[in-house]
């Protein structure tokens, strides 16, 4: 199953938990692989709250800060984005159980883009 998620913010952070269970059948036991096709963008399972969502988005500046001098900045002018990217994952596992991800209560699973606005392409399936 594929995903197309556009994003509005050079740096934001999508909710993907509700289009990823839309995309299980009611049946499905096993693991849900959910695996991204880019590399200046990750994935991360946390807690949907917007202000520790302005906090991961806070500390991934104060990490990698942009415009720090990056040699690949000669190129595209986005090696922070392809730096924090290198911090988050790229694919994420979730068991599956009666077609219903085994997330805990807080958690969700999150598209943190890091060099938008694009469309970004996220890969889905369960085994």
């Amino acid at each position: 199953m594929h995903l197309s998620v556009e994003t509005t913010a050079r740096v934001e952070l999508v909710d993907l938990t509700d289009r990823i269970s839309g995309e299980i059948s009611p049946d499905a036991n096993g693991v849900c692989t959910v695996f991204l096709q880019h590399t200046s963008a990750g994935l991360l399972i946390q807690e949907n709250e917007s202000r520790l969502k302005g906090d991961l988005q806070n500390m991934l500046e104060s990490v990698v800060p942009t415009g720090a001098g990056y040699g690949h900045d000669e190129i595209d002018n986005n090696a922070d984005s392809h730096l924090r990217a290198a911090l988050l994952d790229s694919s994420l596992s979730i068991p599956v159980v009666d077609g219903k991800l085994q997330l805990g209560t807080w958690q969700s699973v999150f598209l943190v883009e890091l060099d938008g606005p694009r469309t970004r392409s996220v890969l889905v399936t369960v085994t």
